[in-house]
């Protein structure tokens, strides 16, 4: 509670030190930074996707306007940046689009599991007009303006027990997020999927109370999972979404240039950040091998019969989530 109070009194405290001369299309130079938030540590991608974002508006607008980050749950959890978001006290947010189906449910599209055989046939999919205008009318009736998503490549599975074949998963005691559908996906493997606080992944796996875990590359290696753990399955069973959104009524009432400029800077952020998930993933990856710790790449055969084992999640995510973004992202 003290937390969350901290936080409110911080935002607001922003909101006075970072007020803008941007209302009803004003042309007068912006006197203070607007505050663009994480929940996520520096050293991510998604504080290189909020930096070069940040650093392209400034550049654009020949340093008119400015926008500066804050990182690591500063101004309060993905949560709480949602909420203040929608609510136009925090005008920008950068994060993983799992928190964000509580909020925007059709979101859970994303949850859909193992849909894609490779990341670039996944960017192809997010960047796809008919599917990104569906996305950003999602985005624009929850009160946000979506205004790009970059990712950290694909969730993998680290685990002590070699998987070859669907038949390797059974009785694997993984830690997942807290999420229906994440849940009943591992359920389908036959796996013993355990929600469980991030923080306290490393000692589970220390002390044997999970078998396995499933994150992205890039917090497997920035939390040092893969000391604990003598294997990595690419598994690849879900992208890891970054979106970058702003409160739509705060974009709305900015001049059309300055939305141009947003709009640009955005599409240049998101290359960018893409580029470095990449880099990032490869160096992660060396250094995994470099410990000992095997690298599984499943089969195209093992992939299909998890497709096939998790036909019922896709019923339940079919029924869920609107029936047009359904269709677009599994076309």
């Amino acid at each position: 509670m003290k937390k969350k109070i901290w936080g409110g009194a911080l935002v607001a405290l922003l909101l006075t030190a970072f007020a803008a001369l941007t209302g009803c299309g004003s042309s007068d130079e912006q006197r203070y930074a607007w505050p663009l938030a994480t929940a996520s540590p520096e050293d991510t991608v998604t504080q290189i996707f909020a930096e070069k974002f940040a650093g392209e508006v400034y550049e654009r607008s020949g340093g008119r306007m400015k926008i500066q980050v804050y990182a690591n749950s500063t101004l309060g959890g993905d949560r709480e940046l949602l909420e203040t978001c929608m609510d136009g006290d925090i005008p920008f947010v950068v994060q993983n689009t799992a928190p964000q189906v509580t909020f925007l449910p059709d979101l859970a599209v994303f949850d859909l599991p193992c849909v894609f055989d490779s990341l670039e046939a996944c960017r192809e999919k997010v960047d796809e007009e008919h599917f990104y205008g569906l996305v950003s009318d999602v985005y624009t009736q929850g009160g946000y303006h979506l205004l790009g998503m970059a990712d950290q490549g694909f969730r993998v599975m680290s685990t002590n027990k070699a998987v070859n074949s669907v038949s390797d998963f059974k009785g694997q005691k993984i830690r997942t997020m807290e999420n229906s559908f994440h849940l009943a996906f591992w359920k389908s493997l036959r796996a013993n999927p355990t929600p469980m606080s991030f923080s306290e992944v490393y000692i589970g796996l220390q002390q044997n109370t999970i078998d396995a875990q499933e994150n992205p590359y890039e917090v497997i290696v920035s939390n040092r999972l893969y000391e604990q753990q003598d294997y990595v399955v690419e598994t690849n069973h879900l992208p890891h979404l970054i979106s970058l959104i702003v409160n739509d009524a705060f974009f709305k009432n900015l001049p059309e240039e300055d939305q141009k400029i947003m709009t640009a800077a955005a599409a240049a952020a998101t290359a960018y950040a893409r580029e470095a998930s990449d880099a990032r993933i490869a160096e992660r990856i060396a250094t995994i091998e470099a410990s000992g710790t095997t690298i599984i790449t499943l089969s195209d055969e093992t992939r299909d019969e998890m497709r096939e084992c998790a036909a019922p999640v896709y019923e339940s995510i079919r029924a869920a989530v609107d029936a047009d973004i359904y269709a677009s992202y599994l076309e």
